[in-house]
């Protein structure tokens, strides 16, 4: 019989499989991001039906089955509905688990960026912050914790821009998502993340399309 393994994390990404199945891609605390297999998710009245979706924080009982691992219960702790609810916040929430999907690697483990992930869907639910900016700064934390950040000490810039990078860089991630800007700080602190990360990230992020149409 095969052993039964217990993870905690964050659904990133859920896609059908045959008819009625689904592979979904869980960053996990103590795997790493891995891919598990849902047998009939799909299914009508099936119990992994509410439960293979993105966004689902929680815990996961899986089990290997040959060079795959199944999944066997879970308890979902967050399921972050009120995301799923508005069309701005899940185009924002899409858009944070692509770009996870996109720094994180298989069975490599990453405590941080799985916090940063749960923050970031955090923060855009609470309506004192602006979501633009919690995108830059979500943006900003990633590439630096997955040593995509390059200094900036040379670049002309407002120091009030200058605090705020820094602030991201190296303020923890529970206190990250707890400031706002001026306008014109906020600007150009928007300008400065977007130049670094079409500069570091190559692969086509299709939420990001999507985001930049619906959210602009």
């Amino acid at each position: 019989m095969s052993k039964i393994i217990e993870v905690n994390g964050m659904i990133i990404k859920s896609k059908v499989v045959a008819e009625y199945d689904r592979l979904i891609t869980i960053l996990t605390l103590e795997k790493g991001k891995i891919y598990v297999f849902v047998n009939g998710a799909r299914k009508q009245g099936s119990s992994f039906m509410g439960i293979s979706r993105e966004f689902l924080y929680g815990k996961f009982k899986i089990y290997e089955n040959r060079n795959s691992y199944n999944l066997q219960s879970a308890v979902i702790v967050n399921y972050f509905e009120e995301i799923t609810k508005d069309m701005e916040s899940t185009c924002y929430g899409a858009y944070f688990l692509e770009l996870t999907d996109y720094y994180t690697r298989e069975y490599v483990i990453d405590v941080p960026t799985l916090k940063l992930l749960y923050c970031a869907l955090l923060a855009i639910l609470k309506p004192s912050l602006e979501n633009k900016l919690v995108r830059r700064i979500f943006e900003l934390r990633m590439m630096s914790e997955n040593g995509d950040y390059e200094n900036l000490g040379n670049e002309k810039m407002n120091e009030s821009t200058r605090f705020a990078i820094n602030y991201v860089l190296t303020t923890p991630v529970e206190k990250l998502f707890t400031f706002s800007l001026k306008r014109e700080i906020n600007d150009e602190f928007s300008e400065v993340v977007d130049k670094l990360l079409r500069d570091r990230v190559t692969k086509q992020i299709n939420s990001l399309e999507i985001l930049n149409i619906v959210c602009t």
